[in-house]
C-alpha cells in the first residue's frame, strides 16, 4: 500500500520562470545548469516584502550596482500585491555566482515576481 507523502510537492520552479520579470530567463538557466532552489514553506508577513525589495533597489542604484536583475520589476509587481501574504523562494546559481529571490502567492502555485544579484555582470 502507497503511503501519501505529509508534504506537498515542491512547485516546478523552472516552468513558472516565464517573463514576468527580466531576471527569469537567467533563473531558469541558473536552475538548468544545475541551480538549488528551496521555497519556503512558511508565509511571509504580508507588509514585509515590498518594503525590503524596494529598499533593496534604492541601496542598488545608490551604489550603481549594474549587477542586479528584474529588481525595479519586482518593486512594482510586488507593490500591486500590498497586503497579501506571500512566499518566497531562491536559487543559488551552482557556480555561486549568482542569487535569484523568487516571489509567489500565498499558495505557493503563482510565481508573481523574480530577481537576481550576480558577482558578474547578467549575460544578454
Amino acid at each position: 500500500m502507497a503511503v501519501e507523502d505529509e508534504h506537498p510537492s515542491q512547485p516546478d520552479v523552472a516552468a513558472m520562470l516565464t517573463d514576468r520579470t527580466s531576471a527569469c530567463k537567467a533563473a531558469r538557466d541558473a536552475i538548468a545548469a544545475g541551480g538549488e532552489v528551496q521555497v519556503s514553506d512558511r508565509l511571509v508577513p504580508h507588509w514585509m516584502v515590498p518594503g525590503i525589495v524596494a529598499t533593496r533597489l534604492r541601496g542598488s542604484l545608490r551604489r550603481g550596482l549594474p549587477k542586479t536583475l528584474g529588481l525595479d520589476e519586482t518593486v512594482e509587481i510586488l507593490a500591486r500585491h500590498r497586503g497579501e501574504h506571500l512566499r518566497t523562494g531562491t536559487i543559488d546559481a551552482a557556480d555561486r555566482l549568482s542569487f535569484f529571490t523568487l516571489y509567489f502567492d500565498a499558495v505557493g502555485t503563482e510565481l508573481l515576481a523574480c530577481d537576481g544579484r550576480s558577482a558578474r555582470s547578467f549575460e544578454p
